[in-house]
């Protein structure tokens, strides 16, 4: 009678084993199976260019009147209240769920204040809006938020 409990016994230890090394293998597939990105695939090259940025915000703070970036429909519009001195200028959307969304539009400046976008191919959710111009040789910077 004796054998057979410690039997029964020695079993379960063998079987707890076997679960617990199920269990870790099932980790380590997950977690290699991960995707680990940084927020860009460049940063640290964007972290070198960071004294440049701070420049280019200070420059936007020191603005009477600053870009608004509204979504309206399928259709993101940048507002700028001075176009006719504006050289040039990109706006970034990024989407802090999915990198692969993650858009660049340049912005086409004549006479007109406003630049519609076209987002239909963009899926719903949260994006950064990075918006970068230039304006009488001075670079700037604004970031925002919307939702699509």
């Amino acid at each position: 009678m004796q054998k057979e409990i410690n039997m029964n016994f020695g079993k379960w230890i063998v079987v707890a084993f076997v679960l617990f090394g199920g269990f870790i293998a099932t980790l380590v597939t997950i977690c290699v199976h991960q995707d680990i990105s940084l927020v860009s695939k460049d940063y640290y090259k964007e972290e070198l260019e960071y004294q440049k940025q701070i420049v280019r915000i200070n420059n936007t703070a020191n603005l009477e009147s600053k870009p608004i970036v509204r979504i309206s429909g399928q259709t993101i519009t940048v507002e700028f209240n001075q176009s006719s001195t504006i050289d040039g200028g990109v706006l970034k959307l990024y989407c802090p769920s999915n990198p692969k969304m993650d858009r660049a539009v340049k912005l086409q400046f004549s006479n007109q204040t406003m630049q519609p976008l076209k987002v239909d191919i963009l899926k719903k959710g949260m994006y950064r809006t990075k918006l970068f111009w230039t304006m009488n040789g001075k670079g700037y910077y604004q970031e925002d938020v919307i939702n699509i």
